[in-house]
């Protein structure tokens, strides 16, 4: 049983231009800081990024950038409506950003696809590598594919992303369904994908899994957290966990989170978005509280 001790809420997105501070990654930084980059909602509601640093010895925001690290793509192009970062890799010299593009769509409320953005200078400025996805739906993935996690695996990379499969019309609106997939790739541009699920529904009532977080521990067992929602109880997302020992065979066990709902504040209706890093022995959760992160993100710690 995972036990996480709430360290509080970290940073609330005030800007009278931009709502929301979502899906927050940390970065470690040569200097002992962390680099948190996260998505703001401007005006026209797209999805920009910014970055923040972060000391986590007194919990305290540094500095945060007066500019965005991407801007939305041209008319017509995949993240034309916003750009989201998902995850970081460190390839040699260079720091690959993976991004979900958001387009608005007209039969159904929007269609997302993965970008990538590439920085030479250790993570201050970003350039798109391309102006189109490198991960699109497809065959396996008839409606979009958005949040990712990549590692290396063998001499190549592994990606777990989500993979929306439907949606369904409902009397609240649009309802998406969507789980956990993976693919392979030499370079980490041209991926191949199979259909293979990692991590699946548990039954008719569940319709969302994303943000897939993965870790490997020093006995070579790999742990996945990520947000889930569906069935009665849990309409709003829950963070969740599963165990595999390859990287492609997951158990869940959600019930192990131990990281549950505030009796009252930012995060007593929603947590989500999960991102976990290591720091002096100790492993520390970014999460996201109540509306998928208009109210911030928060920091916990595993306690042992």
């Amino acid at each position: 049983m995972q036990v996480w001790e709430k360290m509080g809420r970290i940073y609330e997105n005030k800007s009278l231009h931009f709502t929301h501070a979502s899906v927050p990654l940390a970065w470690l930084e040569t200097d002992g800081s962390y680099t948190i980059f996260f998505t703001a909602r401007n005006q026209k509601n797209q999805s920009v990024p910014y970055s923040l640093s972060f000391d986590l010895d007194r919990l305290k925001v540094l500095h945060i950038s007066e500019t965005p690290l991407l801007l939305p793509g041209r008319a017509g192009e995949f993240d034309s409506d916003g750009v989201m970062p998902s995850c970081l890799v460190r390839r040699n010299d260079l720091l690959y950003l993976f991004y979900i593009g958001w387009n608005r769509a007209v039969d159904v409320p929007f269609r997302n696809s993965i970008g990538l953005a590439i920085s030479k200078d250790g993570g201050r400025i970003f350039t798109k590598a391309f102006n189109g996805p490198i991960v699109d739906r497809g065959i396996f993935d008839p409606c979009f594919v958005a949040s990712c996690d990549v590692a290396e695996h063998g001499n190549g990379f592994i990606m777990w992303y989500l993979s929306a499969l439907k949606w369904v019309q409902t009397d609240e609106g649009w309802k998406h369904y969507y789980h956990i997939k993976y693919a392979m790739s030499q370079d980490l541009i041209n991926w191949t994908r199979e259909g293979k699920i990692a991590i699946d529904f548990l039954d008719e009532s569940e319709y969302a899994i994303s943000t897939p977080r993965i870790l490997k521990n020093k006995m070579g067992l790999f742990g996945m957290w990520y947000s889930y929602r569906g069935g009665t109880k849990n309409q709003t997302y829950r963070i969740g966990y599963a165990e595999s020992e390859n990287g492609f065979d997951w158990i869940r066990k959600d019930d192990e989170i131990g990281l549950n709902l505030s009796k009252d504040g930012w995060d007593s209706k929603m947590v989500c978005y999960p991102f976990l890093f290591e720091s002096k022995n100790n492993l520390f959760m970014l999460y996201n509280g109540n509306d998928y992160g208009r109210t911030g993100f928060g920091l916990a710690r595993l306690k042992t």
